[in-house]
């Protein structure tokens, strides 16, 4: 089953379009000034909320790359690209990186030279990072910020059309990721009501959550 949609979705459900969406969502190096200028927009604007989600979020971002690490070393599971011939994306070089979107990228299939230049397929990288991001936004914003699941599916689907990941990757990572992700944000709030209580009860009473406003 995994190899059979796998195929399906590396081989047969292609087209240009998704071509370059696919492979322009998996690239982080594009979006990452777009990130940065978000985040610091809602640290200075976002309010306590904004700035608790946004902390919450960097602290299981490290933990679960930390997890991500070490489950990779204990699994060495191969990826695609590594095993067996598999078609791939590749984004024209660009500089600045967003230019790369307005050239056609190039495909191309795996080689040897693709069985060692990256490390093992599970987890994945990109799947768990995304859903960390996914569950935190959903949590502190509830139907809109449930909206990023869409990316985060779109990016999942992504790192199985480029070659660099099996399905059973990316759905055994959503669900991995989600559950660190909730166990951290449950210590994260039972160490601010104890903590914040006691060190800044002014603040406290303004905020006895970290995720939930009083109006709310």
């Amino acid at each position: 089953m995994d190899q059979t949609l796998f195929h399906l979705i590396n081989e047969r459900w292609t087209n240009p379009a998704l071509d370059l969406f696919m492979a322009a969502i998996s690239n982080a190096a594009i979006w990452k000034p777009l990130v940065v200028v978000t985040v610091l927009l809602a640290i200075v604007f976002g309010g306590f909320k904004a700035r608790a989600c946004i902390l919450c979020m960097l602290l299981s971002l490290l933990i679960a790359e930390q997890c991500t690490s070490v489950l990779k070393s204990a699994f060495d599971r191969r990826r695609p690209k590594q095993v067996q011939v598999v078609r791939m994306v590749e984004l024209q070089k660009a500089q600045p990186e967003f230019l790369t979107l307005f050239k056609k990228p190039k495909i191309r299939y795996s080689d040897q030279s693709d069985h060692n230049n990256s490390g093992p397929s599970f987890p994945s990288g990109h799947m768990s990072n995304n859903t960390v991001v996914a569950v935190c936004l959903t949590l502190f914003y509830r139907r809109r910020g449930s909206l990023y699941w869409i990316m985060t599916l779109a990016i999942g689907y992504s790192r199985i059309y480029l070659g660099a990941h099996w399905p059973s990757d990316v759905f055994a990572t959503a669900f991995l990721a989600a559950g660190e992700t909730l166990l951290v944000l449950a210590l994260l709030e039972l160490l601010w009501r104890w903590m914040a209580s006691r060190f800044v009860p002014a603040v406290y009473e303004r905020h006895r959550s970290l995720a939930i406003d009083p109006g709310e």
